[in-house]
């Protein structure tokens, strides 16, 4: 029997959203679309200079427990937080998601992260990180018995930057498999798997990763190719299952020579691409850790997708679990 069907591990973040012009990336030397990480220093400063915002649990791992929760999965998270303001709001919120989340929180310095978003009006989001508290997530925070009793335990790339969390996610996986448990991981974000390209491609290869989710422009960077098609081929030889989202095209889900094509759910209007891969996640592993079909995973990493990207933040306003009733999913 398992206790959890999801546990996801990642960096614990209180993600601050914000909308703003195009003009402003350039004033700050903000680099659109992707995941900047920034200094204390340079943290306070675009803080002081963002609009009306609105403040909750994120990080993408946190993103991905709060969608399996939606679903109506038993999901956990480790992730570390400082026992500070915006620490409360973050543990506050992930409980309230549903979310088993009891990671001991670090006394003193450094403070809970923060990561500032700024959507612009193409609904791209362009963060900025101050990692914090989360450079301090180690071993000692691995719940054994909660890896144990967790179907799937999902990892994101980001969490490779702080170097402890590397011997966490390491011990996660020992605990899982010999437990007969799977490991998931994404790869976050093309400028991470630049970072860490070898020792991504050593997980997978080493079979401490089993399913690994990119996008289209991850998974090129991984291979460094331009070859959408080779690359899919290359990943396909390396893992037990890889969900690759291409945008508007919908994604393509891979198990050994078993290969399908997922369409993407219509769109009316992008208002902010903040979770869109975190929310596919959730949805195919809700999926997948009910027994369902890799074509039903897919589909309801499409509809989790595609529904929260046509609002502000990466918490879903109706539960994903009655969308996915009405569009006749589960």
């Amino acid at each position: 029997m398992t206790k959890f069907d999801v546990l996801t591990v990642g960096n614990a973040i209180v993600d601050i959203i914000a909308n703003c012009e195009e003009n402003f990336l350039t004033d700050n030397a903000i680099n659109k679309g992707a995941m900047n990480l920034v200094d204390a220093e340079r943290a306070e400063m675009l803080y002081s200079r963002m609009g009306p915002a609105l403040e909750a649990s994120g990080g993408s791992a946190g993103n991905t427990a709060a969608g399996v929760a939606s679903f109506g999965g038993k999901a956990a998270y480790f992730g570390k937080v400082s026992a500070d303001q915006l620490g409360d709001i973050f543990a506050h919120d992930i409980r309230a998601q549903g979310v088993h989340f009891e990671t001991k929180p670090l006394e003193g310095f450094p403070p809970t992260a923060r990561s500032m978003i700024f959507v612009t009006p193409d609904g791209e989001r362009s963060m900025n990180t101050y990692l914090g508290a989360c450079v301090e997530l180690g071993p000692e925070d691995v719940e054994d018995e909660v890896v144990a009793q967790s179907k799937v335990t999902y990892f994101e790339g980001y969490l490779w930057d702080p170097p402890r969390a590397k011997d966490a996610i390491r011990e996660c996986a020992r605990i899982a498999h010999e437990n007969g448990r799977e490991v998931a991981m994404t790869l976050s974000d093309s400028f991470c798997v630049d970072r860490y390209r070898g020792e991504f491609l050593e997980l997978m290869r080493s079979g401490t990763v089993d399913i690994v989710f990119a996008n289209r422009a991850e998974l090129l960077a991984l291979y460094q190719m331009d070859d959408f098609e080779a690359a899919l081929e290359k990943i396909a030889s390396e893992c037990k299952i890889a969900a690759v989202t291409n945008s508007e095209h919908g994604s393509v889900v891979i198990r050994g020579s078993e290969r399908v094509n997922i369409s993407a759910i219509p769109v009316h209007r992008v208002v902010d691409t903040t979770g869109a891969g975190d929310l596919y996640a959730s949805g195919f592993l809700y999926g997948y850790t009910q027994g369902l079909s890799l074509q039903a995973c897919g589909d309801l990493g499409s509809l989790a997708a595609g529904t929260i990207i046509q609002q502000i933040g990466p918490r879903p306003m109706e539960s994903l679990a009655n969308l996915a009733r009405k569009s006749g999913l589960i």
